[in-house]
């Protein structure tokens, strides 16, 4: 008799893990994973593991006291974060501004001072990085765009009242799953 299996999946729910998480259990575990297609997910190939085999991973996880974290790498980046409003020369070319995501807006802002030493940030909101494409597209519209992130406007305010706008309609990143 075979034993029964679990997609990855299916065990990353179970367990409250990102599957990108719990495959690296797996591996540094090495557990064995079985690959199979699937008419569930379009013909695609599905990763599967025994149910003694998700009892070990879950055993793992339980004993770390390691949680699921929002900080969890995504695609390299971490997930959930702040999106940033920084005014490069205030006094100089006060529409002079930078727009972006950062884990920590402190360590961002000594980055962007290296090459604008008098930069301010005007105001931060909590983020998601899949939003920060997006939010860029939406608050600078017509505004010149100088480099990439680095815009130039007529007044900054207008773009700290749009981005303002653009976070009050979505959601917070802690129900991101």
């Amino acid at each position: 008799m075979t034993e029964k299996r679990i997609s990855v999946i299916e065990a990353a729910k179970e367990i409250g893990l990102r599957k990108q998480s719990l495959f690296r259990i797996i591996k540094r575990l090495k557990i064995e994973v079985s690959r199979e297609k699937s008419s569930n997910h379009a013909g695609q190939f599905i990763s599967y593991i025994s149910e003694n085999d998700l009892k070990l991973v879950s055993d793992q996880v339980q004993k770390s006291g390691k949680k699921e974290s929002d900080e969890e790498p995504v695609n390299g980046f971490t997930a959930k974060g702040v999106f940033y409003l920084i005014q490069l020369e205030p006094d100089h070319d006060p529409g002079r501004f930078k727009l972006g995501f950062a884990t920590t807006i402190q360590e961002r802002l000594r980055q962007h001072r290296c090459a604008a030493p008098f930069a301010k940030v005007i105001a931060s909101w909590p983020c998601h990085i899949l939003w920060e494409k997006t939010a860029i597209d939406s608050i600078t519209q017509g505004c010149e765009k100088i480099h990439t992130e680095v815009f130039r406007t007529n007044d900054i305010s207008e773009i700290e009242k749009r981005c303002k706008r653009f976070f009050e309609i979505m959601p917070s990143p802690d129900r991101i799953k």
